[in-house]
């Protein structure tokens, strides 16, 4: 009886995984939103608060798996993989809030067609994040299989162009900008945004381990 008290429910982990990456969506959504609502006060202030909610309800989720990983006798995927994908998945939003704080506490004056350019791929990593981690409970089926690598695959393509779009970011900033303040504020912007796309692809990466080692 002792034995199997300690057996995990089915879909426990995978179900957290999700409701992480829902956080996400919905973090990575509010944040869209701020951006492309940016000039008026009231409506940023909105969403970042859901940023910070998104991000307050993900840090619940990742400290529950680590409780759970202490109680749990045997677990679906290997016990690093859990703990470096929700921490990994946890950086991602951490990362979101990062960068809307310092939007606000460096008090950026405008948003321009780079941090716009920035926040879209972002987000879209995010999104497929979340659409990959779905995925893990159904690694039995080959197709699904493919479609988590496809989706692997697209987030480090995604990274990739954010890299490319960074670097023109910031040459067409140091060529044009002649406000000091505004070129370190919006330098510090465009850098915290490609971070999120490096986080994505951290995720993705772990992602595609755990396919490849349990398909």
């Amino acid at each position: 009886m002792v034995f199997g008290k300690l057996l995990p429910k089915d879909g426990n982990f995978f179900e957290r995984f999700n409701a992480h990456g829902e956080q996400i969506e919905l973090g990575a959504s509010a944040f869209m939103r701020m951006v492309k609502n940016y000039a008026d006060p009231e409506l940023r202030q909105k969403y970042a608060a859901e940023v910070d909610a998104a991000e307050r309800a993900a840090d619940r989720i990742t400290h529950e798996v680590s409780r759970m990983l202490h109680r749990t006798f045997i677990t679906p995927i290997d016990r690093e993989q859990i703990l470096g994908l929700i921490n990994a998945m946890d950086d991602v939003l951490d990362l979101l809030e990062d960068c809307t704080e310092v939007m606000t506490l460096y008090d950026v004056q405008r948003v321009d067609e780079d941090v716009l350019r920035l926040a879209v791929l972002s987000v879209r990593c995010c999104e497929l994040v979340k659409h990959a981690v779905a995925l893990l409970p159904k690694l039995s089926s080959a197709l699904v299989v493919e479609d988590a690598i496809r989706t692997c695959e697209e987030i480090d393509r995604l990274e990739g162009e954010a890299d490319r779009a960074l670097r023109s970011a910031l040459s067409r900033l140091f060529r044009e900008e002649e406000d000091t303040r505004e070129l370190i504020k919006l330098k510090a912007v465009y850098e915290h945004l490609e971070l999120i796309s490096d986080r994505c692809e951290d995720v993705a990466n772990l992602i595609e381990g755990v396919v490849l080692e349990n398909s």
